[in-house]
């Protein structure tokens, strides 16, 4: 275990120390229940974890929003719970709804929306100093409970299959687009859903790729506040790794069904890093790997938009930038 990693673990510890109700929530993570699916030779967890029914369930749409307090701003969070500065004005928090044993939400000090393209460089500093976790962003409409008040949210690495089969898939499934001394960028379009890998070693370098295909996937989806993504990131011996996920759609039609064709689940970052969470028994219990297919059928951008993007990043020439 690193300094770094120690640290952020001492810190969960010292919070469940005082707050009963997220120490509660950690020790039920020992009963959370779990299995696998293997599609098309990827591993896809589903768990049950009734606790995150809240953000599953989760009203985003701009009058609920505006009708309720942000549960992320400091004037609005319980009195028991700690923060620790990140900097970059990006504070640390103890998730107290976890699916990760060890599970963090980094608001921004400020309320503003959950953009991702403005807080990169944050992203890319913090993820840096969290060697050990991985951090995860939801976009505003792709599985964020708050879109009104800018946040990350970390767990630790080793968690989501995506992070070991990534390896796989660059010698055998991925479609390599820019490959220079400091950038490497990798497109799969045959994982179960579309991703696009950046490894960089250089944060300059990786923060203008992302917004070489941010700014194209603006394009296509000119409607949006933001292109519909989801976000990994985790910084591991000198690279920073990311994971983008672009998207169609926010929720598959099983969640809006009725009786037993629904299916509660409303996909974001960890769904889209190979961990389906169901916050109800019958969802756990009925999910089917044809069902699984399908919804990543449903939410991830469609062949054709993710050639456009693809056709942005081929031939990339990264500026060397200090």
């Amino acid at each position: 275990m690193s300094i770094a990693t120690d640290r952020f673990k001492n810190f969960l510890l010292e919070q469940n120390q005082t707050w009963e109700m997220s120490a509660g929530n950690y020790r039920g993570l020992d009963q959370v229940e779990e299995k696998e699916f293997l599609i098309d030779g990827y591993k896809i967890k589903v768990q049950f974890n009734p606790q995150r029914i809240r953000s599953s369930a989760a009203k985003v749409d701009k009058r609920t929003i505006a009708a309720r307090k942000c549960f992320l701003c400091a004037e609005n969070r319980p009195a028991e719970q700690f923060s620790l500065d990140l900097g970059n004005d990006f504070l640390l928090l103890v998730n107290p709804f976890p699916i990760f044993q060890t599970h963090f939400t980094i608001p921004s000090v400020h309320h503003i929306p959950q953009l991702l393209i403005p807080s990169l460089k944050a992203m890319f500093d913090i993820v840096r100093q969290m060697e050990g976790y991985l951090l995860f962003y939801n976009g505003p409409e792709c599985g964020a409970s708050a879109p009104d008040h800018l946040h990350f949210q970390a767990g630790e690495a080793g968690f989501l299959p995506v992070e070991p089969e990534v390896e796989r898939l660059k010698l055998t499934e991925g479609s390599m687009l820019s490959d220079n001394k400091n950038l490497k960028i990798w497109a799969f379009s045959s994982y179960l859903r579309k991703m696009i890998t950046f490894e960089t070693d250089l944060m300059s370098q990786g923060i203008a790729a992302i917004e070489k295909v941010f700014t194209r996937f603006r394009e296509i989806q000119s409607e949006k506040v933001e292109p519909m993504v989801n976000l990994l990131c985790y910084f591991k011996e000198g690279k920073w790794m990311i994971h983008l996920f672009p998207r169609k759609l926010h929720r598959p039609k099983q969640y809006f069904a009725q009786g037993k064709d629904q299916l509660l689940i409303s996909p974001a970052s960890v769904d889209f890093g190979g961990v389906f969470i169901t916050p109800r028994r019958e969802d756990f219990d009925k999910i089917t790997a044809e069902n699984i297919v399908d919804i990543f059928n449903q939410v991830s951008l469609d062949d054709e938009n993710f050639r456009l993007l693809k056709q942005t990043i081929i031939n990339y020439k990264p500026i060397s930038l200090s």
